[in-house]
């Protein structure tokens, strides 16, 4: 891959979400700086809900953001972005990077639901997404992953989700594709042509009385059971608007495995 360019911007961005000891959610921590911005917008019930805004587009070339959220026992967060995020060929080239950093104590909930990251042409960029959950944490997190806007080709993606509990990998998957990227990425083996990716990991222990599974309910839609206990949906599309019905959709194919598979 192309090397890092170290005159790109820097940018972070941390929410930190904790019982408040009325019935709800507070947010001690809410910071960002750089190009990112994180604003509380109105929630529901015991749920925070934060918008992630971009101040400005990107990340092009060269940047680095971090995004880092931390939930506490109890606490419940939702967090969703204002708009697709593009991905940017930078002034001096390069590679961008986006990590993300996720930790959900015991009894902690959190929904990492947002909009689309779009590659585009010329454009080089790695994201890494990190979880790190206690036992008795629930977890709802999807990425959704579009290659190219509308009649161009992709740029460089490379996204890596990794995902354990308690310290022991439940997932750890990487998809790298576009131009550069190793020969049969675009193959039936993996995108078939589509153009829009997107996956959706629920972490949450009422899978172990009730475990989900697996199959491969609706065309370009797979669901896959994990130990954690989780559940792991993969989808690809023709483009972003189906991509997301189909991940929409998924939780309704989470029938219970039958005693004899289980």
């Amino acid at each position: 891959m192309g090397g890092v360019n170290t005159a790109g911007v820097r940018a972070e961005a941390e929410v930190r979400a904790r019982v408040d000891g009325r019935g709800g959610t507070a947010l001690p921590v809410l910071e960002s700086r750089g190009p990112i911005a994180l604003r509380r917008t109105r929630g529901s019930g015991a749920t925070a809900h934060v918008t992630l805004v971009g101040a400005m587009s990107g990340p092009h070339g060269g940047d680095h953001f971090t995004l880092r959220a931390d939930v506490g026992a109890g606490a419940r967060l939702r967090v969703g972005s204002a708009a697709a995020t593009l991905a940017l060929p930078g002034q001096h080239g390069g590679q961008a990077r986006q990590d993300v950093r996720i930790t959900v104590a015991a009894g902690g909930e959190l929904h990492w639901l947002p909009e689309p990251l779009v590659s585009v042409a010329g454009s080089e960029l790695a994201v890494h997404t990190r979880v790190d959950l206690e036992t008795g944490a629930r977890l709802v997190l999807r990425e959704e992953l579009v290659l190219g806007r509308t009649g161009e080709d992709p740029g460089r993606l490379t996204s890596r989700l990794t995902v354990r509990v308690d310290g022991r990998p439940v997932l750890d998957q990487e998809l790298d594709c576009g131009p550069g990227a190793r020969g049969g990425w675009d193959g039936p083996a993996v995108l078939g042509g589509h153009r829009a990716v997107g996956q959706l990991v629920c972490c949450d222990q009422e899978f172990t009385e009730k475990p989900v599974a697996p199959g491969v309910p609706a065309e370009g839609l797979a669901v896959l059971p994990l130990t954690g206990p989780a559940v792991l949906v993969s989808a690809v599309a023709p483009d972003a608007l189906r991509l997301r019905r189909l991940l929409d959709r998924a939780p309704a194919f989470f029938a219970p495995a039958s005693p004899a598979s289980a």
